[in-house]
């Protein structure tokens, strides 16, 4: 349930364009402003486009604390849908957790075109999600916030400056439940990875790559942290997002 305002810039996006569809989706405890430059790419080419604000996101740490894994992929499974009525074709684009999310839906749904992951986390360490068990298990419902991993001066991402621990373990747990299933997506990939990415390992990339079944591309960006879409190589990553989205509905 929202109980503040939505925060400047965090606002989802909805456009009708041709039978081509994006949908993007952002990662945890940041919100559509920090994608908003693939979304708005789109939009420029003339894509149909859904760029969903996921619940409990874009507001205040509070609106989040209730909510889990199975409302953000509800969220984007209603997004996706919303362009599969319109569009004769669907790439998914997601950053970090959004990333995460794309892959979900690359398994749940064969008939995507492609999918796009940036930074995206499927692998979890052990002795991390214990940490996380055994802080919730004391109590403790917040820690310190993993948003702003960006390289270049002066960029700062409007994510929650604190990490609420009951979503973070559902994503942990999701991600777990996840990874038998990357075999499942048999459509392109196009994984985009920063080299110094503080928050996903690089090597969820070399994961992922290994373990779909469909067609793989790979770029490393070196100069970017995780949320490369507001660092360094942005225009990068759109550019090479947008070519291989061309590329793959072409037909």
């Amino acid at each position: 349930m929202q109980t503040a305002e939505i925060i400047p810039g965090a606002e989802p996006l909805s456009f009708e364009g041709s039978t081509r569809g994006a949908l993007v989706l952002h990662g945890f405890t940041g919100n559509p402003s920090s994608v908003r430059i693939l979304a708005d790419a789109f939009v420029a080419e003339g894509w149909s486009v859904e760029m969903p604000r996921l619940p409990g996101h874009g507001t205040t740490i509070e609106d989040m604390m209730d909510t889990r894994f199975e409302h953000w992929a509800a969220e984007a499974e209603s997004a996706y849908q919303r362009l599969a009525e319109r569009c004769d074709e669907v790439v998914v684009v997601g950053l970090s957790m959004g990333g995460s999310l794309t892959l979900w839906l690359g398994m749940e749904h064969p008939e995507i075109a492609a999918l796009v992951c940036i930074n995206a986390a499927i692998v979890i360490d052990p002795a991390m999600k214990q940490m996380v068990d055994d802080m919730l298990g004391v109590g403790e419902t917040v820690a310190p916030g993993i948003g702003s991993d960006i390289a270049k001066e002066g960029v700062a991402e409007t994510a929650y400056a604190d990490t609420p621990l009951p979503p973070l373990q559902s994503l942990f747990e999701a991600s777990i439940a996840a990874r038998p299933r990357l075999k499942d997506i048999t459509c392109p990939v196009l994984l985009l990875t920063s080299e110094n990415d503080h928050v996903v390992a690089p090597t969820d990339s070399d994961v992922i790559a290994a373990e779909v079944s469909g067609p793989v591309e790979r770029e490393l960006y070196p100069l970017s942290y995780h949320v490369i879409t507001m660092d360094h190589e942005a225009e990068l990553v759109v550019a090479r997002t947008l070519e291989f989205a061309e590329k793959v509905t072409a037909a």
